[in-house]
């Protein structure tokens, strides 16, 4: 490590990955990537069913919580984050969403030039392998794969079969040209294992000389020479240290702590850095604001034969063959990835795209403190609401670095996500009680077949939770809370950026991990094209 690089990018996470990769590509500029946590090297990492131990596994995982929800009866909520190379891409559920044309359009209609959903189809098809093949809507060829699941389920292939029944469109692509439907996910995965971004894109950048990484390293704040961001400091090893940038700084450090670290660098709402006693650099009253995240509600449905993950894991002979048929055909349940199947779906038929998703997953659990099975045979059907209109924030509550912010999403506190939630409840019910998958379900163990209407609301606030896709509290815009323009850099600020899903300004109609992808490479494309700007001034 250097004491000086011409970018310094924070984070390795999804997007920061892909950022170090392209930003060295070239062998013209150095980089210095910085990450709080340590090498990909826990095996649960790379098995993709592994994700049941990560979430609760603070060498790799964050572990953050929110504040106490009022919306949720007063429960804090599990905010699981990567940490470590490949960020949460390492720890997520694999799931290849990008979301809806409409999301992106969304964007720019807000201003935001260059951000339309024909702008940023190719950024995901320039990262794209698809098993499929390349197409209007897909690339082939690029760092990070995007397969199917190597077998079929039961469970999955009713559930697809009881939607098309129940009325809903069968979907083989959900990243096609339209969204709705019902139909089998693809994930980050290639022969069985997790593909993250630290494999797809970090681990060939780490080959090139221009291109450090130092881990186990945590940013305390980033340092300015008056509104020029000059520096980073960081803690490592037990010493502090301080890196300079010659051209620009790169904060890819996620929807919690980005702006956490922009608030403890004296960079956000001007009266909360005063009551900690931080420096006013810029006052920006946006950052740590307008925070999203998607809510979910879980049907827990009991099934007649023994075909699910609460079986496998129940018997040890069943184990044991999980196991061996993982190792020698990377197949069987540690193959899975977060939902083996879902949908896309109307709450009504006036809408003009979907605002639910479903997840099916063959097993249940309560998912308190740790991932425990429920003794009898069941799989879990959620209920996400795409789109929430509840706001919260990302505050810092101390000074001191290493305490972690104040998060709340403030699930719920908007009444509009709740009537969702409850009308996708209803279409669930309405598909499991079709064939073939009616003819599989025993009973319906929660929310339990007695509830309706006002209980559902009811039974969503004692039991709702988070689908861990915080994104918004660095928006991107030109208003006066907004903290990103169109080209990703802070506004009033010289040569630093904010490349990571903080700068949504709506949350994307899904999962988040492949839209973040998405947003590191036009991160990329933006400060390669000022480098060559600069260079052509200075020649």
């Amino acid at each position: 490590m250097k004491k000086n690089y011409d970018y310094i990018v924070i984070g390795a996470g999804s997007a920061g990955s892909v950022m170090a990769d392209r930003l060295s590509a070239s062998g013209e500029h150095s980089v210095l990537v910085i990450e709080a946590g340590g090498p990909d090297r826990n095996i649960w990492i790379h098995i993709p069913l592994g994700y049941g131990r990560t979430f609760f596994n603070r060498t790799v995982n964050w572990m953050f919580e929110t504040e106490p929800q009022a919306g949720l009866n007063g429960r804090r909520i599990a905010q699981p984050r990567g940490k470590g190379l490949g960020g949460s891409s390492s720890i997520n559920g694999l799931l290849y969403v990008r979301g809806q044309r409409e999301d992106y359009d969304g964007w720019r209609d807000l201003g935001n030039r260059g951000w339309g959903y024909s702008d940023v189809l190719p950024m995901f098809k320039r990262s794209e392998d698809q098993q499929r093949g390349s197409g209007p809507w897909h690339g082939a060829g690029g760092p990070l794969p995007v397969t199917d699941l190597p077998e079929k389920h039961p469970i999955a292939e009713a559930f697809i079969a009881a939607g098309v029944k129940a009325g809903i469109p069968y979907n083989s692509d959900f990243n096609g040209e339209r969204q709705e439907g019902v139909g089998p996910f693809q994930a980050t995965a290639k022969r069985g294992l997790r593909y993250s971004t630290a494999k797809a894109f970090l681990r060939r950048a780490l080959k090139r000389p221009n291109l450090d990484l130092v881990t186990h390293a945590q940013v305390t704040r980033i340092l300015f020479d008056g509104v020029r961001a000059r520096g980073v400091a960081f803690v490592h090893e037990g010493a502090n240290v301080e890196v300079t940038a010659n051209r620009e700084i790169l904060l890819c450090a996620g929807a919690i702590q980005s702006p956490h670290i922009l608030q403890l660098s004296g960079v956000g709402p001007e009266g909360l850095l005063r009551q900690y006693g931080i420096p006013v650099v810029k006052a920006l009253p946006g950052v740590g604001e307008n925070l999203q995240d998607h809510v979910q509600a879980r049907f827990i449905l009991e099934t007649k034969k023994k075909i699910t993950l609460n079986d496998d894991m129940a018997n040890p002979f069943r184990q044991l063959w999980m196991g061996v048929k993982y190792i020698f055909t990377r197949k069987g349940p540690l193959g899975w990835w977060a939902g083996i199947a879902g949908g896309f779906i109307k709450t009504r038929p006036d809408l003009d795209r979907p605002d639910v998703q479903f997840h099916v997953y063959p097993f249940s659990t309560d998912r308190k403190d740790r991932p425990v099975l429920h003794p009898y045979s069941a799989f879990t059907l959620t209920v996400c609401q795409l789109r929430p209109y509840s706001r919260g924030h990302v505050r810092l509550k101390s000074a001191d670095p290493m305490v972690p912010p104040a998060i709340s999403p403030n699930y719920l506190s908007d009444p509009r996500d709740a009537d969702v939630l409850a009308a996708g409840m209803k279409i669930a019910r309405r598909v499991a009680a079709a064939e073939p998958l009616a003819s599989m379900i025993e009973s319906e163990k929660e929310p339990g077949p007695s509830l309706r209407d006002e209980e559902l609301l009811s039974f969503l606030r004692a039991k709702a939770m988070s689908v861990y896709h915080p994104v918004g509290t660095c928006r991107m815009g030109n208003d006066e809370n907004a903290v990103v323009d169109d080209q990703l850099r802070v506004h009033g600020l010289v040569g630093l950026r904010v490349v990571d899903a903080s700068i949504m300004p709506t949350l994307i109609s899904g999962n988040t991990n492949a839209p973040s992808i998405m947003i590191g490479e036009m991160g990329a494309e933006f400060v390669l094209r000022t480098a060559t700007l600069q260079n052509s001034k200075a020649a």
